[in-house]
């Protein structure tokens, strides 16, 4: 085998696990009671908006499973793939350990709304105590090394889409804000969004 077929089967396998954990977890998070909302988060507890957004999303990346028209030379082919798998697997394994620090806290968002649950807890420890997005982050490194792993059309969407978390990030936040107040306000102080501060 290739180092191009194990990094790619690697990062595929990474990938499918990561994301059958979070549609468990969505699936989860659907049963349990709201709680405050910022935008419009109706649908988010709807079975069939993630029916279409699934299919919608896979059904984009299928289509767009088309090689890059660009000639690499082999040794810049290995360099890609490597720096790839250096931004890809540090990227997923931030998103599970986010996903696990926020335990029962965890649920999906969009940029038109996000919603708490009626028992929400405010996470700061893991990946939280560094970062207040640590998914999100992690979710820009995984999409810009998929890029260098895959160098699909499908891949560049997912690289140019990665800056939409940000929108993802204030909906939430404004949620946060109106459920925990001080307690947030002195948490943003201390942590910063997505850039951990090298000193404290």
């Amino acid at each position: 085998m290739t180092l191009e077929t194990i990094i790619q089967w690697m990062a595929g396998l990474l990938a499918f696990s990561t994301l059958e954990i979070l549609l468990y977890s969505i699936g989860r998070g659907t049963q349990r009671q709201a709680g405050r909302t910022s935008g419009s988060a109706a649908v988010l507890r709807s079975p069939l908006f993630y029916l279409t957004v699934s299919f919608l999303f896979f059904g984009a990346a299928w289509l767009g499973w088309i090689p890059l028209p660009l000639r690499v030379a082999p040794p810049a082919r290995s360099v890609m793939l490597i720096a790839g798998a250096l931004l890809y697997i540090p990227g997923m394994a931030l998103v599970l350990w986010g996903r696990f620090a926020l335990g029962k806290n965890y649920f999906v968002s969009t940029g038109m709304g996000a919603q708490l649950f009626s028992d929400q807890q405010l996470v700061i420890n893991g990946p939280y105590a560094f970062v207040r997005h640590p998914m999100y982050v992690g979710l820009a490194l995984a999409a810009w090394g998929a890029l260098l792993i895959y160098f699909t059309w499908t891949t560049v969407y997912f690289a140019l889409f990665a800056p939409m978390l940000f929108m993802r990030a204030r909906r939430e936040e404004q949620a946060l804000a109106a459920e925990f107040g001080e307690q947030w306000r002195a948490y943003c102080q201390r942590v910063p969004a997505f850039f951990p501060r090298l000193k404290n």
